[in-house]
């Protein structure tokens, strides 16, 4: 293999594929791979799914681009059937998650600015969480593997540990704008934020004045077998940023608001060379085609909780190997007792491709259309890796 020309910013595995359909990936050396990464909760319809291939193709026969100072029919729609399916009024179209994070930001300080309040704009977010890779999204995960050589700091973001509620209301004061967190924490750990906690923060964040931004880039869109992850905790945030799903691999990402809180954003206030552009928009559509299907979403439960139930008489059987099974829906982690590198390499030597994330915890995230007897297959890799682990 001859050495590449990309930056070094990704530690790569000597891996790479030609093909993928469905829940499973082809290597360039015709090896079948069982894909529960899904680019990181990306694929949320599986690899190169036909319906969205379908209508990806017909938009790209009639036109891929055109400026966000015209109307884009295809953005609207989309517009449409987000606003008419969750909280929010208003939405903003960016091509990441963080992009639509940074958006999230700007959305909360810019509201404050709008009535006559400027010196509320510092941001509560838990440490350690994952909010992008931007300069001011690694200052908002407060993590100091992510900041480090990055500096000077961004300002205006306080944090506080996972679950330490006194921390968080001592961190409210006169220059709160919102508190951000991820539903289900991702990069840090697949850490699910309880529906109790959440409408907590709902009526924090009401008696204090400030905005509640509930991060769904990873866990949203389906993922936990509910539209959004904060759905079943019954509350209605102020700003929500989405991103990966809802591409269902193609590049998209936006934030949702509500109409009080959108006032702030006027012309010029935030704009995106590329968002909202009709190609993603489509595929936008055609995701939201099937996940808003009729049964959909019960069977992501229906299924999820199954893998769960037998995920967790595999913990049972190897206490010693895994402390803990996390997670909400697809969204899964295996928290192990040790570092989960070499674990990780022999489900890839098994053809079961999973990703890390932190605190020892083995990511797993199946496509939302995932069938039983790949889920069946998928546990009996992990058993079998299980059962001749040795450290």
């Amino acid at each position: 293999m001859s050495t590449s020309s990309l930056a070094n910013n990704y530690k790569r595995r000597n891996l790479s594929f030609k093909k993928g359909i469905g829940s499973f990936l082809y290597s360039t050396k015709g090896e079948k791979y069982l894909d529960f990464v899904q680019g990181i909760a990306v694929n949320s319809l599986g690899h190169a799914n036909s319906y969205l291939a379908k209508k990806l193709k017909a938009q790209a026969n009639k036109l891929w681009h055109v400026s966000n100072a015209f109307i884009i029919p295809e953005g609207e729609k989309l517009a449409k059937r987000l606003t008419k399916f969750t909280f929010a009024d208003s939405i903003i179209f960016q091509n990441s998650g963080a992009e639509a994070t940074e958006a999230a930001i700007k959305v909360a300080r810019k509201y404050f600015y709008s009535i006559n309040k400027p010196n509320k704009n510092r941001i509560i977010c838990i440490k350690n969480s994952f909010h992008g890779r931007t300069i001011a999204a690694i200052n908002a995960s407060g993590s100091k593997k992510m900041t480090e050589g990055f500096g000077p700091k961004v300002p205006g973001f306080d944090h506080f540990e996972f679950g330490n509620h006194k921390k968080l209301k001592k961190l409210i004061n006169k220059n709160t704008a919102a508190i951000m967190l991820e539903t289900v924490l991702g990069e840090g750990g697949i850490k699910v934020i309880p529906d109790w906690c959440i409408k907590e923060l709902r009526k924090l964040c009401d008696k204090k004045g400030i905005l509640l931004i509930l991060d769904e880039v990873q866990c949203g869109i389906g993922r936990t077998g509910n539209f959004f992850a904060f759905e079943s905790a019954k509350v209605k945030p102020d700003i929500v940023p989405i991103a990966k799903g809802i591409g269902g691999g193609f590049p998209i990402g936006a934030v949702l608001m509500t109409k009080k809180v959108a006032k702030g954003m006027i012309p010029g206030s935030h704009g995106s060379t590329f968002g909202g552009n009709p190609l993603a928009m489509t595929v936008g559509n055609a995701v939201l085609d099937q996940i808003l299907k009729k049964g959909f979403l019960s069977n992501v439960r229906k299924l999820s909780n199954y893998f769960h139930v037998e995920l967790n008489k595999i913990q049972k059987q190897y206490p010693k190997i895994i402390k803990e099974v996390r997670g909400k829906g697809y969204l899964i982690g295996l928290q192990l007792f040790f570092d989960q590198t070499k674990f990780i390499e022999e489900l890839m030597k098994n053809k079961l491709l999973t990703i890390r994330a932190g605190e020892n915890v083995i990511r797993i995230l199946p496509p939302l259309n995932v069938k039983q007897n790949e889920i069946d297959l998928a546990l009996k890799i992990i058993r079998k890796v299980c059962k001749e682990y040795k450290s």
